[in-house]
């Protein structure tokens, strides 16, 4: 990925995290939050006092029961991968530790969820739209209007 890292902290998958990020060029911001059952990614904007802020999209990014990865593998229920015990993950013999990594494009127009290594989800804040793996949530009538689809394709093209 080719941009500025703004934001770099390790977390445990289903507990309470709540990390922000914000362009020191415009208005825009994101927020990622893990509640402790269910994780978001947040496009926000500031108002023009920049105190308030406008929520523009959320995108979901993973539900805390279900199985995680361990080295781009999917984990099964009981934290396997391919039949063999994970060590130390969610579902498995204890919690992990994720390395979590927000970045942003160098026109600050654009920022990314980066998780483990692995592109989570994508706001695009010049074109209004949001991407994520599960496409979930649809597209809302502020702001995404088109499909939520991320592919290594547009990873590549956006970054």
């Amino acid at each position: 990925m080719n941009g500025y890292l703004m934001q770099e902290q390790s977390f445990v998958r289903g507990e309470d995290n709540f990390i922000e990020s914000f362009s020191p060029e415009n208005k825009y911001g994101t927020i990622f939050e893990d509640d402790g059952e269910t994780a978001y990614f947040y496009a926000v904007e500031r108002d023009a006092e920049g105190q308030g802020l406008k929520v523009l999209d959320a995108l979901h990014i993973y539900e805390a029961d279900e199985p995680g990865e361990v080295d781009g593998n999917r984990l099964d229920e009981a934290g396997e991968v391919d039949g063999n015990k994970a060590d130390g993950v969610a579902g498995g013999a204890g919690k992990k530790t994720s390395k979590l990594i927000i970045v942003w494009s160098k026109d600050w127009k654009k920022c990314a969820l980066v998780i483990d290594g692995y592109c989570h989800a994508i706001f695009d804040f010049e074109a209004q739209s949001g991407y994520n793996i599960n496409e979930f949530p649809p597209p809302n009538s502020i702001w995404t209007k088109g499909e939520r689809k991320m592919t290594g394709e547009l990873i590549k093209k956006l970054f």
